[in-house]
């Protein structure tokens, strides 16, 4: 079995809210509620789910950029949460992340060669001559060509800077990609020029993806396993073909069923989504209010994510029956 890079066990971020003018109560709203998973070495894993369901949450918790209300990440065996400042150093060498918008993760006062070129000052690796021919390199690698080195990301087209950002999380020769909605702002022309380019690097160098998108069609383009994400929980997880040809969870159906068809007419139809996706249950299932298959014990009590076949997880009472 492919050992784990990433394990995540029982993870949570919860934000305090404070009053307004009108509510005094402070919130606390659940970013990331209980997730556990894993990450193997070599792989891509998929992370789809709805616009503020802690996707990104998830993503800076394993980058370390945030530390969590609880829980623990181990990092091939050790607890990130429990790094020294030494130790934390090497961990963000060895795991780097792609950011959405290639306009603002971009400095505008550095040339392209400086913006990559950042990573190895900071980390003290080689000297000036090897930096630069590092970086050179790999601007040739993601299709950038030399002469363009000391322009600045004013004069790169949005595809060309996002080109830009994935050589600098290459440029220490990184374990671990986080790729956060890497082409969403992205021209849908320019879109499958750096998907495929990720996945040619991802062969190249050896890398294992989490990547994270809403946009399914991407998702199943891109990951060898996929985990679905609903108000902070990994409802279902399984692999790529499993979750399109037989999705066990109603939110994955649904999900599914919002992709655009060739063939309307025979494509089977879903109940339409009732509720709001932020709508607060005191107990039970946190989909309870949306979902067309509900049940009583979906109100008194909250799923598990159950391991229900080989590789096969999911957090629904009903799995099997619907």
């Amino acid at each position: 079995m492919t050992p784990s890079l990433i394990e995540i066990k029982e993870l949570h971020k919860k934000y305090n809210l404070s009053g307004s003018i009108w509510n005094s109560k402070k919130r606390v709203i659940p970013a990331v509620n209980n997730v556990s998973l894993q990450i193997y070495k070599g792989e891509t894993l998929g992370l789809v789910g709805e616009s503020g369901c802690g996707k990104s949450t998830l993503a800076r918790l394993i980058a370390r950029l945030e530390k969590p209300s609880s829980g623990n990440i181990y990092f091939k065996g050790e607890n990130i949460f429990l790094y020294d400042k030494k130790a934390l150093k090497a961990y963000r060498r060895n795991v780097q992340l792609i950011f959405q918008d290639p306009y603002s993760s971009l400095n505008p006062r550095k040339s392209a060669a400086s913006v990559i070129k950042e990573p190895l000052t900071i980390h003290r690796i080689g000297n000036k001559n090897q930096r630069r021919e590092s970086v050179t390199q790999l601007m040739e690698k993601v299709g950038l060509s030399r002469e363009q080195a000391h322009s600045y990301p004013h004069e790169f087209s949005g595809g060309q800077r996002q080109r830009i950002g994935i050589a600098r999380a290459l440029v220490l020769q990184p374990e671990l990609i986080i790729a956060d909605e890497p082409v969403s702002a992205l021209d849908v022309s320019i879109q499958a020029q750096i998907l495929n380019l990720l996945k040619d690097l991802k062969q190249d160098f050896g890398l294992t993806y989490l990547f994270i998108s809403h946009d399914l069609n991407v998702i199943r383009h891109m990951s060898d396993r996929i985990a679905v994400m609903y108000l902070g929980r990994i409802v279902e997880l399984a692999e790529n073909r499993e979750i399109y040809e037989h999705p066990f969870h109603p939110y994955t159906r649904m999900l599914l069923s919002a992709l655009p068809g060739c063939d309307p007419v025979g494509k089977r139809r879903i109940a339409a989504i009732k509720g709001e996706a932020g709508a607060e249950n005191d107990c039970g299932c946190n989909f309870q209010n949306r979902c067309p298959d509900k049940g009583a014990i979906c109100s008194k009590q909250e799923p598990v994510l159950t391991q229900v076949e080989d590789e096969r997880f999911c957090a629904c009472h009903l799995t099997g029956s619907i």
